[in-house]
């Protein structure tokens, strides 16, 4: 699917203020789409002062987001900050079909249950980035349950099987044989027809969406609207620096993990993925970035450039002084030293083996992975190395280490 237009000249003039929220636009983004048209409505709004409404939604299919999510939200608040209307869309409609985007298999349709449990906790997670005093909260059941089964088949007869095929993801999977249900191709026409009842002049959403964006565009000139303009922006990898950052994964960075943990997990990534890291979801100037790199670049240490980026997210989803802890605690980490908040559990049934006292504890998955790590040299009890996979550990209060990360202070009882 194209963008299918032909661009012309802004019918208002091309200020200084609008090149400069062009180039906001474009911070970091893979495509804007058509870039002449955004300029075009950009310059409008400016001359008439009527802000321009910018859509993204998000379906409620996990119940936390991570900071991968948070790469659209910045690009969101930074042209709310333009004094345009920003619309934080809840797909609760859309998540009990499921999307299909990127996938190889179809997706479970989530139920209502847990779509709502999901949805409680989107908006006020998301209202660490955006403003939710100037944020319109929307949920797409809104205009999709009243469609009914005949406004579903008059908008499913706005779009062709064969331009639905042209879709990667659809095409892989028939090419494999691979099933495709029929519910799946409701997916794009549902998202569009939701820029159709918004109104939408810009909707936000990962490199993987943009067929579901177009859409929203070629709905709205079925239905004799303006149409959209579209922004993709880099999926984000994760800390393993590979897939895409996913909870099931396990390579996510949770926006709602305490600050020590969230400060880590940041510190974590490789010295080349965190100029991307920079790039979508600093919001230093572009300019101060690129005399960062340059000085590392020029042999300074890139530890300083991974931590003023790990402090700057800690603080957003924290605060200044969390950030700050988090930094400390880090310190007497690498150093070997405990870190201040460290969970406390009390295990009855002493003395017991290291590898039971592990797992009761939370702190391995089981006794094997236990016996692994002792072998490694990655556990210890007040500081000292395990090496004797056969100890037990008497009555009372011990701190434990397990790798780099993972601290707990466990009180044992007889019995």
């Amino acid at each position: 699917m194209s963008a299918n237009v032909t661009a012309s000249a802004p019918a208002h003039p091309i200020t200084d203020a609008v090149q400069e929220a062009l180039a906001i636009s474009l911070r970091g983004c893979d495509e804007l789409l058509p870039e002449a048209e955004w300029l075009a409505k950009l310059a409008r709004s400016a001359a008439t002062g009527a802000p321009l409404r910018i859509k993204l939604g998000l379906d409620p299919t996990a119940p936390d987001l991570h900071v991968g999510h948070t790469v659209v939200l910045n690009k969101m608040r930074a042209l709310q900050n333009l004094g345009h209307q920003v619309i934080f869309l809840i797909g609760d409609f859309t998540s009990m079909i499921g999307d299909p985007s990127g996938r190889n298999t179809t997706r479970p349709p989530l139920t209502r249950e847990q779509i709502e449990a999901n949805a409680q906790t989107y908006f006020k997670q998301a209202s660490l980035v955006l403003d939710p005093a100037r944020t319109e909260i929307r949920y797409n059941s809104e205009w999709s349950d009243p469609l009914g089964a005949r406004g579903m088949i008059q908008l499913a007869a706005k779009y062709t099987v064969a331009r639905m095929m042209e879709r990667d993801d659809f095409a892989r999977r028939f090419a494999a044989g691979t099933p495709i249900s029929v519910h799946e191709f409701l997916y794009p026409l549902m998202q569009g027809y939701d820029s159709v009842a918004l109104k939408a002049d810009l909707e936000l959403g990962g490199t993987d969406q943009k067929f579901n964006l177009l859409m929203g565009r070629h709905l709205q000139q079925e239905h004799g609207q303006e149409p959209q303009c579209i922004l993709t922006m880099p999926l984000l990898e994760g800390t393993d620096g590979i897939e895409k950052m996913s909870k099931s994964k396990n390579n996510y960075i949770g926006i709602t993990e305490p600050a020590n943990t969230m400060f880590a997990k940041l510190l974590s990534i490789s010295d080349t993925l965190m100029w991307k890291y920079y790039a979508l979801l600093s919001w230093r100037p572009p300019t101060e970035v690129a005399r960062l790199r340059s000085e590392v670049e020029a042999g300074r240490n890139p530890k300083d450039a991974k931590v003023m980026l790990a402090k700057e997210i800690t603080a957003r989803f924290h605060s200044a002084a969390a950030a700050d802890a988090a930094e400390q605690d880090f310190v007497n980490r690498s150093r070997g030293g405990i870190p201040d908040e460290i969970s406390e559990l009390t295990l009855g049934g002493a003395p017991l083996a290291i590898g039971a006292l592990l797992k009761q504890a939370g702190l391995v998955p089981s006794t094997s992975e236990a016996m692994r790590l002792i072998e490694q040299g990655g556990v210890r009890i007040d500081g000292t190395v395990v090496s004797d996979k056969a100890l037990k550990v008497d009555a009372g209060t011990v701190v434990v280490q397990v790798g780099k990360r993972k601290f707990a202070r466990l009180t044992l009882t007889g019995g």
